[in-house]
């Protein structure tokens, strides 16, 4: 397990329907060490704190598995952070994952919270308003992490596990429970 690209952004307004919308889902890979704090990454900024961010959703991963499934289902390669997440893993597919699992990634320390429900800015990402139905069905939906050691972490840093509840549901049976697949 690995992390392979780190990514933030700042929030920008953007036209959606005939509106201007503020997101912080157009993320670009960093080619330093970042701080992932208790409220996220340094140098990331979420737009609407009401439904991202705060501690339960300080930092968003997506595996590179992901990747290659909409490569192959869309044609199309991607660059990392299309998908919105701070952070592109490898060998941490929603499968596999539990909530609650613990992870060092550099010097942090960090927890699986919750995996992500995507909402209408992923489809103004994507360019496909029905992407976000799609990709909750696909259940490659990735997860989002609370930061409990804050440090640095970088591209490159293997990932270590440091606890799991065996009993714990993987992000992907949480995924289904909720959305009733």
């Amino acid at each position: 397990m690995r992390l392979v690209s780190v990514q933030t952004g700042r929030p920008r307004e953007v036209e959606f329907r005939g509106r201007r919308v503020r997101t912080g889902i157009y993320k670009e890979p960093v080619l330093f060490r970042v701080r992932a704090a208790r409220l996220g990454l340094d140098g990331d900024v979420q737009a609407d704190r009401r439904v991202h961010g705060g501690p339960e959703m300080a930092v968003y991963a997506y595996d590179l598995s992901g990747y290659a499934h909409w490569r192959h289902e869309l044609g199309e390669d991607f660059p990392f952070g299309q998908f919105g997440e701070n952070l592109t893993v490898e060998g941490l597919p929603e499968t596999e994952v539990r909530i609650d699992d613990v992870y060092r990634i550099g010097d942090a320390v960090l927890q699986v919270s919750q995996p992500r429900s995507p909402c209408f800015k992923l489809a103004l990402r994507m360019g496909r308003p029905s992407f976000p139905t799609t990709f909750v069905e696909s259940g490659r939906t990735g997860f989002y992490l609370r930061v409990l050691e804050e440090g640095d972490l970088g591209a490159g840093d293997p990932i270590t596990r440091v606890s799991r509840d065996p009993g714990a549901f993987t992000v992907d049976e949480t995924v289904r429970r909720i959305y009733g697949m």
